[in-house]
């Protein structure tokens, strides 16, 4: 699983000029599930959303969480993530995971996301999303789990 972590000031996701999914200050999580992605993959990965320290404290060190700073998280499912770019001019996606099992991976992760984190929202599976964000700093990081 590639989870691209980008802290915001706030993000949206809309489909068909609709929101589906908004946040204010926190993180939007672009997440990309591979064919050996499991239930133990997705509990990592959300442990380490969750507890990464991309926020600054008092003397702007980035020493804070997601969970210290009560931030929301917005989930939004990106099968390029996991696109083989290592030659070529064009991608091959034989590195992600098939559709079904994407969705019902992803499905998972937002249900546990939403166990552990009071602010969670998403965007469409598979839909042609919009994502409109104020990435903080710029701060962003590809975390491979």
């Amino acid at each position: 699983m590639k989870l691209l972590l980008q802290r915001v000031r706030g993000a949206r996701v809309e489909v068909d000029s609709e929101i589906v999914g908004a946040i204010d200050q926190g993180l939007l999580v672009l997440v990309g599930i591979e064919p050996q992605d499991d239930a133990t993959t997705l509990a990592k990965g959300l442990r380490r959303m969750l507890a990464y320290r991309v926020f600054s404290d008092a003397e702007g060190k980035m020493n804070l969480s997601l969970t210290d700073v009560s931030g929301g998280l917005l989930l939004v499912s990106q099968f390029t993530l996991a696109a083989d770019t290592k030659s070529g001019l064009r991608p091959s996606f034989s590195t992600a995971a098939p559709p079904a099992q994407g969705l019902a991976l992803f499905e998972q992760l937002v249900t546990l996301a939403r166990e552990q984190h009071p602010q969670v929202a998403t965007g469409r599976f598979g839909a042609d999303m919009q994502v409109h964000l104020v990435n903080d700093g710029p701060v962003t990081f590809l975390l491979d789990i």
